[in-house]
């Protein structure tokens, strides 16, 4: 039986300068860095996470079709934030560049999307609490 979400991949063009956000600008760690014989394989996850996030090298798949309304789906990453207020400010001066000018009240929480250097949307999220 499935236990475990182990992976997700985001597609990019150049596998340094997507390090360097995921890591510089988002503040994740970096996990595995491994030259297979399929091209190298690299990794970054929140510290201590479960999940990590591939950063694949597909230059044809970054960028990938928007949908035609981006803003009614969330993007390929959602992460999750305690404080997401404070979070934005802090990311803001590590140079990540967000769609919106502030993060947005939903029923849900709050939500602000990101931009990575390949143009992936990343969702950055806070849960409402009851």
């Amino acid at each position: 039986m499935l236990s475990n979400l182990m992976y997700v991949t985001v597609y990019v063009t150049d596998q340094d300068r997507a390090l360097a956000f995921y890591t510089e600008g988002l503040g994740l760690e970096k996990r595995i860095d491994f030259p297979g014989p399929d091209g190298r394989f690299l990794t970054v996850s929140v510290p201590d996470g479960p999940v990590q996030i591939i950063l694949w090298p597909h230059a044809t798949a970054a960028g990938q079709p928007g949908d035609p309304d981006p803003q009614a789906s969330p993007g390929p990453l959602v992460l999750e934030s305690d404080d997401l207020r404070k979070d934005v400010e802090i990311l803001r001066r590590r140079g990540v560049v967000f769609e919106q000018s502030a993060p947005e009240d939903y029923p849900f929480g709050v939500r602000i999307e990101a931009v990575d250097p390949d143009g992936n949307r990343v969702s950055l999220r806070q849960q409402r609490k009851p």
